[in-house]
């Protein structure tokens, strides 16, 4: 307790108009459900500042047990406004055993300022302190609609990185908000799709992303692939095309271990030459450049 502090507290009155509770909240409350009046208290100075009470408090709690990702973030951006620069702020951090990198301390500190369902997302490990920085840049709605596809669909950091870049670009391209792209009926219909296991859905929604955002090179790429499969080409040949249709050169790989596995790709490039097949993918690839 500290002395004519209620400045500090919201919690002053619950105990006596003259002394604030610098921790020992949950202590308190205990002893108030059993119906106790009377606790010991170690009380501070009256002169106590109250950096020194928030360190002491932090302190306290960090030594029942480590404290969690949101609990860390908490004690940072408490302290943040008692820091103006980083320097200072790493300083008080380092003195009661929290992160002192000044990248750490700004990606943690955000934590506690996200939506609820962005920090559960965050304590239960679907979404990393990386992406917490990409997050707290959006709008509240945006980042608790992104955490709760997250957690439903177990995205990895890249795919969650991929999904942000796409829907963004596709808001952009389309001069409409992103939460029109969150909430319309190709991502939503893909997620309530009794039908679809947790996989089937992450293939559906990136495809649908890629066609969205792509649609000129995905029905180029959908072209290809319908007449790579008209040629035939069996086991241990493939048609490579340019990286995202963007040129000429395209590539032919064989597979084989004997001689005459060689001789039947040899028998297999004399037929798909003639096959009409060939000169669509020419064209395809022509038609995407």
């Amino acid at each position: 307790l500290t002395p004519h502090a209620s400045r500090l507290t919201p919690h002053a009155s619950r105990l006596t108009p003259h002394f604030s509770v610098v921790s020992g909240f949950r202590r308190i409350e205990a002893f108030q459900r059993l119906g106790e009046t009377v606790m010991e208290a170690r009380i501070l100075s009256p002169d106590t500042d109250p950096l020194s009470c928030l360190k002491l408090a932090i302190t306290e709690n960090a030594l029942q047990r480590p404290l969690n990702l949101v609990e860390m973030s908490r004690a940072l951006h408490k302290l943040s406004l008692f820091a103006e620069e980083d320097e200072s702020l790493a300083q008080a951090a380092s003195s009661i055993g929290l992160p002192t990198n000044p990248s750490v301390i700004r990606k943690t500190g955000r934590i506690c300022l996200l939506p609820e369902s962005v920090q559960k997302a965050v304590l239960s490990g679907i979404i990393s302190l990386a992406m917490v920085s990409e997050l707290g840049s959006l709008e509240s709605e945006e980042a608790a609609t992104y955490a709760v596809i997250f957690e439903s669909l177990r995205l990895s950091l890249n795919k969650q990185r991929e999904m942000i870049t796409r829907v963004r670009e596709i808001a952009l391209r389309e001069d409409i908000s992103i939460m029109e792209v969150l909430r319309g009926e190709g991502i939503q219909g893909i997620l309530n799709d009794e039908n679809l296991d947790r996989n089937q859905k992450v293939r559906q929604i990136r495809a649908f992303l890629k066609q969205r955002r792509f649609p000129e090179i995905t029905r180029v790429e959908q072209a290809f692939e319908t007449d790579v499969k008209a040629l035939r080409l069996g086991n241990g040949m493939k048609l490579i095309p340019p990286a995202h249709f963007e040129g000429t050169v395209y590539s032919l790989n064989l597979n084989f271990k004997t001689p005459d596995e060689l001789k039947a790709h040899q028998a297999t490039l004399g037929r798909i030459l003639r096959e009409p097949a060939l000169k669509n993918i020419f064209g395809c690839v022509q038609e995407g450049t």
